[in-house]
């Protein structure tokens, strides 16, 4: 189903061409085929996403239009409250939690027209990036069945790989979109910080922390993140109309300093193709790069560890051991080292702004390394050993601490498992980063 867009099957449910049923019945079948291996969905509401296509195409009947996203399954992390239902955030922590009503973005969704179809598996508390932690089991990559999906919305990229929804909802704070995005090979969208509500999502770190669309198509993205902005959308910062009138910059410093040979061939091939199509590619350098991940661990621990202030204190042993190990040394980061990382995140923010200047986007792998197998803590990369936490969050952490909105598209695959590209934006000008998001789509389609 990845192949229609979501605004082709909402025609094609209003002309009567195709049932809201039967698209949330073939959903369905994909989970009862599927999700018993791949474990990406907790919780699937089978019987009232059924009742709502009904309702659906009841509407349809009646002649009534009940939004762009009439009778479309969508899933959602489960960290997000839906009304009446358990938002676990993957935790024993949250097991007896049922939410009184809907986050704000779920109503949006609704309001559209949307059926939420269930909630998805994710690393606990989206506290990692590999969707190993989870109270529920691990999910796995639906490409290769050995290897991680990316975390921490891990089975939100899952569903949406796998058909089993045909569009979902995650959570970013240091890469959550974009990275299960790029290891499952579909779009996943970190919007600029603050434009998508976050009220109604169990926090990790506030100021860190983004929701946005993972999808089929950056058209999908486009559609569902008009629908989710809450922020007045601003005059755009220019127009581009066609990739030979686009600038791009590449920050190679530190970003390229770690990354698999076969990555960057594939990368170094996309960049002649941009060129062939005219646009102009240069490299920029973000001079205090090699401090992102300090100031990076400095805002989240104390963060997440305030966040989870009171159930650490009270129940700890409901934690899995990883997750509570790195809440319990947030709790010793001191306000001095807090402090000074925000101004150090200050100087980063300012630095990509400025290496944008005069450019339409950033442009970089979305990970350095293709996902590795389960259970793998390291990996070995040009000879050396690194962690793959450390790994995985290399490329796209910054642009949390930033704040700057950033996306990942498929652009290909190692060994059958996918990889992304990750494009960044001007801030407050998501809407011009999709319109260039799109046009490169295309091109790698081609």
């Amino acid at each position: 189903m990845n192949d229609l867009s979501i605004a082709t099957l909402v025609e094609q449910i209003r002309s009567g061409k195709r049932s809201a049923l039967d698209l949330v019945d073939t959903c369905l079948e994909q989970i009862d085929t599927h999700d018993d291996v791949l474990n990406a969905f907790i919780t699937v509401f089978a019987d009232d996403a059924r009742k709502q296509a009904r309702n659906a195409d009841a509407a349809v009947a009646r002649g009534d239009d009940v939004g762009p996203l009439h009778g479309i399954p969508i899933s959602v992390k489960d960290i997000i409250d839906v009304r009446n239902t358990r938002t676990t955030a993957a935790s024993r922590v949250c097991a007896n939690h049922r939410a009184s009503t809907d986050a704000k973005l779920i109503t949006q969704l609704r309001q559209a027209g949307a059926i939420v179809i269930g909630k998805c598996n994710l690393h606990e508390f989206a506290f990692g990036t590999t969707g190993h932690d989870s109270a529920f089991g691990f999910t796995r990559n639906p490409h290769d069945k050995q290897r991680i999906p990316g975390g921490s919305s891990s089975g939100s990229a899952v569903s949406v790989a796998a058909d089993m929804a045909i569009a979902s909802i995650g959570t970013d704070t240091g890469g959550s979109i974009r990275i299960p995005a790029s290891a499952c090979g579909v779009v996943g969208l970190k919007p600029t910080h603050g434009e998508v509500s976050l009220c109604g999502i169990v926090p990790l770190a506030p100021t860190l922390d983004h929701a946005g669309p993972l999808t089929g198509t950056v058209a999908d993205a486009q559609l569902l993140f008009a629908l989710l902005r809450q922020t007045p959308s601003e005059p755009s910062k220019r127009c581009v109309k066609t990739l030979d009138q686009t600038h791009f910059v590449i920050p190679r410093k530190y970003f390229f300093d770690k990354i698999d040979t076969e990555i960057a061939t594939v990368f170094d091939r996309i960049v002649r193709s941009l060129e062939t199509h005219g646009s102009v590619v240069t490299d920029v350098e973000i001079p205090h790069a090699t401090e992102i991940p300090a100031v990076y661990l400095h805002t989240q621990l104390p963060e997440a560890a305030l966040s989870h202030q009171s159930t650490l204190m009270e129940k700890p042993e409901l934690y899995s051991p990883s997750v509570r190990a790195r809440l319990e040394l947030g709790r010793y980061v001191r306000a001095e080292d807090y402090l000074l990382a925000q101004h150090a995140r200050d100087v980063l923010r300012r630095e990509v702004d400025n290496a944008l200047i005069n450019s339409d986007a950033l442009i970089l792998p979305t990970l350095p390394i293709v996902p590795p197998l389960l259970g793998d803590d390291s990996v070995t990369l040009n000879g050396e050993s690194d962690s793959v936490r450390a790994l995985t969050l290399r490329l796209t952490q910054l642009f949390d601490l930033t704040g700057h909105p950033a996306i990942s598209l498929p652009c290909g695959s190692i060994d059958g498992v996918p990889i992304g590209v990750q494009l960044v934006g001007h801030r407050h000008a998501t809407n011009d980063l999709l319109a260039l998001a799109a046009q490169v789509e295309s091109m790698l389609n081609t």
